[in-house]
């Protein structure tokens, strides 16, 4: 099938229009299935490949506005994870989605998928680190929600709304994103113990000594990381000098415990998602409400077509 680019938000936004209304003229017209970096955590789901045109976001890259003042940065959803990463790192700041896979994946496709990571519980899921985005919906209307600033003008939420539809509702093409300053302490931790304690490991974790993340030690990441028999949990501590020291001693009060150096995280993302991310959009179903959205949005229904299962 036809692979397009377009490299500007103009062009997006003419290619769509176009289809929607070849389609509304009743043509037989394919779907796009949307990539930029081509590394969607299960991408497989991204319906027929085969039967779609592919549309190139590549083009949406690089950094729109940075203020690290105001621990906000605006970029492209074509930046991978890894760019994000540098840059904000330079700064002392860092946007936590770190999601589960690596960091060649776009920022625009975990948004999209609302794709967690270990960090997640502790310092926002996708959901709560975008303070606004743009994207072109499947009539080719260009779409700005939300704000570049954490205070913005209340209304219809259409930034959560594109969060999680994988590209079934619109082509995410810019985000503005919610920053943290990186930790003056940051450590991290095996921890060993027995099966007794873990209760009492996940209640200190709820508690007062939260941790950045707290990962149980599966089969999958025993032997990549180097992991004893009785290692049970992976901590990540971070904060100023008293609460790590206090947070350490209350987790090695339940077991031993050894340094686990930051690139372990790596392994963590890319080997330790839990099972149920695997099967999460297996039980979609489109329903009345959803339905009535996507005609809104796509009523040609030309996004990733069968990502989110048959609208049918």
């Amino acid at each position: 099938m036809t692979s397009h680019r377009p490299e500007s938000i103009a062009d997006l936004a003419a290619l769509l229009r176009d289809a929607e209304s070849r389609s509304a003229a009743g043509a037989s017209v394919a779907p796009f299935r949307l990539h930029a970096a081509d590394s969607w955590a299960a991408a497989a789901r991204l319906g027929d490949k085969g039967s779609a045109h592919a549309l190139d976001l590549s083009h949406f890259g690089g950094v729109h506005a940075y203020t690290p003042d105001d621990l906000t940065i605006s970029v492209g959803a074509a930046m991978t994870i890894a760019e994000l990463d540098a840059i904000t790192g330079a700064h002392g700041q860092w946007c936590p989605l770190q999601p589960w896979g690596d960091d060649h994946g776009t920022v625009g496709a975990t948004i999209a998928t609302a794709t967690t990571g270990p960090f997640a519980a502790a310092l926002g899921r996708p959901r709560d680190l975008v303070l606004g985005l743009e994207c072109v919906d499947g009539r080719g209307r260009v779409i700005r929600a939300g704000g570049s600033v954490v205070k913005n003008v209340a209304g219809f939420d259409l930034t959560r709304l594109m969060t999680g539809a994988w590209g079934t509702l619109g082509a995410i093409t810019a985000l503005h994103l919610r920053l943290r300053s990186r930790p003056v302490v940051d450590e991290s931790l095996v921890l060993a113990g027995s099966p007794e304690n873990d209760a009492r490991v996940e209640e200190i974790a709820r508690g007062p000594y939260a941790p950045l993340a707290l990962v149980r030690v599966n089969p999958t990441l025993r032997e990549p990381l180097k992991l004893s028999e009785d290692a049970r949990w992976l901590l990540r501590l971070g904060g100023n000098v008293a609460f790590v020291a206090a947070s350490k001693a209350a987790y090695a009060a339940l077991g031993d415990h050894t340094a686990l150096p930051e690139s372990a995280w790596r392994t963590v993302r890319a080997r330790g998602a839990p099972p149920e991310l695997d099967a999460r959009t297996s039980t979609w179903r489109w329903d009345a409400l959803s339905r009535r959205i996507k005609r809104q949005f796509d009523p040609a229904d030309l996004l990733n077509r069968g990502s989110l299962g048959s609208l049918a």
